[in-house]
Parts: structure tokens; C-alpha cells; sequence
């Protein structure tokens, strides 16, 4: 079975669906929903079998596929997945079913084509595969340009409020960072042998003059700090996120946004280990100004949406700071944080979605004491809440305190002054659970008929298995850890980074 083609079968697939889905006649959009929704299963599957298929203690790369495509340029459709891009495809393969069954009546078919929306998901999902799969770095860079195109449209024609100034922002921030990044790979074929294959260029990384490889780390890590998104890189996914529909702001966070982290991972730390070591200082400053600064635009938000975004851009600090931290336990941190993240922030978004939906408003101001009429779905938001602060017991809080006991053990004010986002995360997190679905009711909640219907049986199976994830992860989190433990220990070989050793208590001073 490792024969098999995992990658490239997985890459193709939600292409070939949105082809189908994009030929189902206007009128016929239920058979479009069953379509994608069944297509976006059979990846799942897949994955899955993929996942049992990957080698625990085996090669760092797997699954290694390469087809021949420009045979000048030595840029090939090359495919390999280590621990890193395995649980990234595993994590897009669990949130699109989800995502697409939570988006089943988002399109207004009156004015929008249901089977275009849904064509346009699984071409999102066909990007997100090959972003993380791609072992080439042309074609990692073609994925990652290409993927701008189906959010584009999503938010710009399917999305609510400034949905066209949004995409418009959204798309032109993401172009420029991705041609700061097309410098930085044309500089780097050059100077690399004339190749675009990952294996070959990071066994050259250590002979590149040391000038050169400090241009060249800045050229990918801007446009990778641009779709994380990294302080001050940010200004783009707030908007995006409050005008794309729910399920798509949901795929924006929990998903693309974590190419900006895993192309640093890959990319930037493993071709260019002086120059990450050099430019560290100032990326961990940055990340952690990202932590407070979003953590307190977040507390004063008075948009859902937005308020969900800015929590995504604090939480992103966190990662930056686990990254450069230089230590396995922070590295395997951050990595957990990027899958716990995408379940965490896309069951938030996917339920504010649902009260918004009800209320016709994204307002927290138009709610207040909606539990009173909706229970089940308020504790779910209550619970999405929490899982978001990294409550103990969720699986967001056990990638936060390897993020901070990795960062403390090498950098002990930047793990401190993060610290105090956990703090600032509990003052917006429950204050919009408070003044949204507590206290004294909203009369004009009860003038809403939508208001009264609790969650159906299609919303429950689309909140419950993220809830099980972010419990089950949230105690024994260990398969998942045990496949990103390899990957993350070559990368910080790569860096040339060791673990600090730990301080041991001589036995005289014990007890002082």
C-alpha cells in the first residue's frame, strides 16, 4: 500500500469533483451538496488510509512521487509528506466534509449558484492539498499563488457586508507576498544548481554565501508572514474573515493561514538555517507583539466575525514564537498548535456562523441573553470559546504550554510577555460569550422566528466531531505528537539548534 500514489491521487481528486460539481445544472443543488459532500468523504477515507499507511520511525519523507513536467527548468510534479505536511493534509482532509455540510444552506439560490459555491470549495480543497504535498519548489509556489483564485471568488461572491473590498484586499496582499517569493525562488534556482527540488536545495544550504541566504529567507518569509498572517502582515484577514461566509472564514483560518507558518517550517528554516537563526530576535518580537496587540483589538470588537479573526492572528503570535524558539518541545508545540487551531477557530467560526444565521446579524449588540431560546447552541459556543482560550482538557491548551515551556527554556521574557495573551484571550472570549448569549434577553431576539430553532440534526453532526477531536487531542494527544515528532527534530537539525540541557539542583542548594 505505500506504493500507491497517496499524494498526487489526493491532489487530483477534489479537482476532478469540482469539475463534476461545476457541470450539475443551477437547479439541481441538492444533488450538488450530496455530490461535494461525497467527494469531500472519499479524500477523507483516503487520508486516513494514508495515515496508517505513514511510518512512524521510518524515512522523513514519504510517499515520494515525481513525474517529469519542465524539463529545462529540472521543475518536476514532486510529491513527499513528513510529519509536518501529514497532519496539515489530514487536518484539510477532517475540516472540508464538515465545512461543506455546515455551508449546506449558506447560498441564496435566487441569487447565487449553489453548485459554483460548492465547485469552488472543492477547488479550495484541491490547492490546500497540493500546497502541502508539493515537494518541488516551483510547484509549491504555483499551489500557493493558485490558491488565491477559488477564495477570491468565495468571498467576493458568495461572502456578506465589503465582500468585494475584501477579496480585492485579500488577493492583492496575498500577490504581493507571493511575488516577494517568486524573486526569492527564481534567486534561489540559480544560485542552487539550476533545481527546483527541496531534498537537493537543503542538502546546498550550508555552502550559500551568507548575504545571499539572508535576501533570499527575506524574500519567502514575507510572503509567508503575509498569509499566516504575521504583525504587522495583518490587516488583510480581519476583513476577510467578517465578509466570507462562515464555512469559507472557517477554511481561512483553520486552514490557509497555515501555509504562511508551514512554509517557514519548511521552507525558510531548513534552506536558510543562519539566516533563521540571525533574523529570530526580531521575529519573536513580532510574534508576540502580534499576541497582544490582536488579544486587545479582539476585547473591543463588536463584529463576530471580526472578533474571531483577531483571536486567529494572537493565536498565530504563538505559533511564530514556538517556530523560533529553536526548541523541539516549542517546534512540536506550534506544529499541534496549527492542527489544534484549525479545529478550535473552525468550530468558532463555523457557529458564530449559525447564530448569525439566525439573527441575520453579526453584531454582538443585536444578541444578548440568546441562550434563553437556543441552549444547545449556546453551549457550544460556550465550549468553542473555551476550546479557543485553551481551557485544560481541550486541545488547544496542550500545544500553548509546549509553545511556552520550549520558548521559556531559551527565552524566557518573550514566554512571559506571551503569557499574558492567555489572560487577555479569557477577557474576549468570555466577554462575547457573556454579553451574546447571557443575561437578560433581547426583545428583539424574540421577534426573530430563526431565533427559536435550537441546533437540527444537520448542525449536530457538523459540531460534533470537532467537539470529540478538541477533547480526545485535548487528553491523549499522543498520535498526533508522535508523527510530528521526527519531522520537527530534523527541522531543528537543519537550523543546527539543540534542545538546552536541563538545569539540575545540585543537592546543598535544594532546599535554599
Amino acid at each position: 500500500m505505500s506504493d500507491f500514489p497517496f499524494l498526487s491521487v489526493l491532489t487530483v481528486l477534489p479537482l476532478v469533483g469540482a469539475g463534476v460539481v461545476a457541470f450539475i445544472p443551477r437547479a439541481k443543488a441538492e444533488l450538488a451538496k450530496m455530490v461535494a459532500l461525497a467527494w469531500s468523504l472519499v479524500v477523507l477515507v483516503l487520508s486516513i488510509v494514508m495515515w496508517a499507511a505513514f511510518t512512524i520511525d521510518g524515512d522523513r519523507f514519504q510517499f515520494h512521487e515525481s513525474y517529469a513536467w519542465i524539463p529545462s527548468w529540472d521543475a518536476r510534479f514532486t510529491f513527499a509528506a513528513d510529519g509536518i505536511a501529514l497532519v496539515m493534509l489530514m487536518l484539510i482532509a477532517v475540516l472540508f466534509p464538515i465545512v461543506i455540510l455546515a455551508s449546506w444552506n449558506d447560498v441564496d439560490q435566487s441569487r447565487r449558484s449553489a453548485p459554483a459555491y460548492f465547485a469552488l470549495l472543492l477547488s479550495f480543497e484541491f490547492t490546500m492539498i497540493g500546497v502541502f504535498a508539493a515537494a518541488d519548489i516551483f510547484l509549491f509556489y504555483v499551489f500557493f499563488e493558485i490558491m488565491l483564485i477559488p477564495m477570491y471568488f468565495i468571498i467576493g461572491s458568495f461572502g456578506s457586508g465589503q465582500k468585494q473590498y475584501a477579496a480585492v484586499k485579500f488577493f492583492l496582499y496575498s500577490l504581493v507576498g507571493g511575488l516577494f517569493m517568486l524573486a526569492a525562488v527564481i534567486g534561489l534556482w540559480v544560485i542552487g544548481g539550476h533545481t527546483f527540488d527541496f531534498v537537493k536545495l537543503s542538502e546546498a544550504a550550508g555552502s550559500m554565501d551568507q548575504n545571499t541566504a539572508r535576501w533570499l529567507f527575506l524574500g519567502f518569509f514575507v510572503a509567508f508572514a503575509i498569509k499566516a498572517p504575521f504583525f504587522p502582515f495583518h490587516t488583510w484577514l480581519p476583513d476577510s474573515g467578517g465578509a466570507a461566509p462562515a464555512g469559507a472564514a472557517a477554511l481561512l483560518v483553520g486552514v490557509m493561514d497555515k501555509v504562511g507558518t508551514f512554509g517557514i517550517l519548511r521552507y525558510c528554516l531548513s534552506l536558510f538555517p543562519e539566516a533563521s537563526r540571525w533574523f529570530a530576535p526580531a521575529a519573536m518580537i513580532l510574534a508576540v507583539i502580534g499576541i497582544i496587540y490582536a488579544a486587545l483589538l479582539a476585547v473591543g470588537q463588536n463584529d463576530l466575525k471580526r472578533l474571531v479573526s483577531y483571536t486567529s492572528i494572537a493565536h498565530f503570535g504563538f505559533i511564530g514564537i514556538g517556530i523560533f524558539a529553536f526548541t523541539t518541545q516549542a517546534g512540536t508545540g506550534a506544529v499541534l498548535y496549527m492542527v489544534n487551531h484549525g479545529l478550535a477557530t473552525g468550530l468558532l467560526f463555523i457557529v458564530v456562523g449559525m447564530f448569525v444565521a439566525r439573527r441575520g446579524s453579526a453584531l454582538v449588540s443585536d444578541f444578548g441573553g440568546a441562550g434563553k431560546l437556543v441552549p444547545v447552541l449556546a453551549g457550544v459556543l460556550f465550549f468553542a470559546g473555551l476550546a479557543s482560550l485553551a481551557l485544560p482538557g481541550t486541545a488547544p491548551f496542550v500545544s500553548e504550554f509546549l509553545v511556552l515551556i520550549g520558548t521559556f527554556s531559551t527565552n524566557k521574557p518573550i514566554a512571559v510577555i506571551a503569557t499574558l495573551g492567555i489572560i487577555l484571550a479569557a477577557a474576549y472570549v468570555l466577554w462575547m460569550i457573556q454579553r451574546t448569549t447571557q443575561g437578560t434577553l433581547n426583545p428583539a431576539l424574540t421577534e426573530v422566528p430563526a431565533m427559536s430553532k435550537d441546533l437540527t440534526l444537520r448542525e449536530k453532526f457538523v459540531v460534533a466531531p470537532l467537539i470529540a477531536l478538541l477533547l480526545v487531542l485535548g487528553f491523549y494527544p499522543k498520535p498526533v505528537t508522535d508523527v510530528i515528532n521526527p519531522a520537527v527534530q530534523a527541522t531543528m537539525q537543519d537550523v543546527g539548534t539543540r534542545d538546552p540541557a536541563p538545569t539540575v539542583v545540585a543537592d546543598g542548594e535544594a532546599g535554599r
